[in-house]
């Protein structure tokens, strides 16, 4: 079990970790500036298209296999590549992405954002309950962290 120590020195088995997360969303580790998440998606499911204007991410599959998406707009997806265990996603801020589940057991993934997007030691079950902890607010970056002076809201398809 990982647990999120806020803006402290931390380690931990990452691959361990992000293989036995059942978790939609499992916040690892939180920083002033970065934050690390364990993500488990369901045979058939994604991670949900969308965009973070001041975000840069970087995914990575520790188990199962997907089909990534990306591109300017939510209509306009014009990358598509199939990954699985040891492939790594980079997505620039502004840019419209979505991992599509597409083999026979859950997808793992950990994924790493700068600047820190989420709330510390958040853990989402499902998709569901991480989207109605954004709509509610308690997903939110701690005040410690280094957020733009400007933050455009994030977007989600559907």
């Amino acid at each position: 079990m990982v647990t999120d120590n806020g803006p402290r020195p931390n380690a931990f088995d990452l691959e361990a970790a992000t293989v036995s997360n059942d978790a939609y969303r499992t916040v690892a580790w939180t920083g002033k500036y970065l934050q690390v998440t364990l993500m488990s998606i369901p045979v058939g499911q994604s991670i949900g298209l969308e965009v973070h204007p001041e975000t840069d991410q970087f995914l990575r599959l520790d188990s199962g296999r997907g089909r990534c998406v990306m591109g300017p707009a939510k209509d306009d997806l014009t990358f598509e590549q199939e990954v699985g265990d040891g492939w790594s996603i980079q997505v620039p801020a502004g840019t419209w992405h979505d991992v599509i589940n597409i083999g026979d057991e859950p997808m793992r993934l950990y994924a790493v954002y700068a600047p820190t997007h989420h709330a510390p030691g958040a853990v989402q079950a499902t998709a569901k309950a991480a989207d109605e902890d954004e709509s509610a607010g308690r997903d939110e970056p701690p005040a410690w962290s280094s957020q733009p002076d400007e933050t455009p809201e994030d977007g989600k398809a559907g």
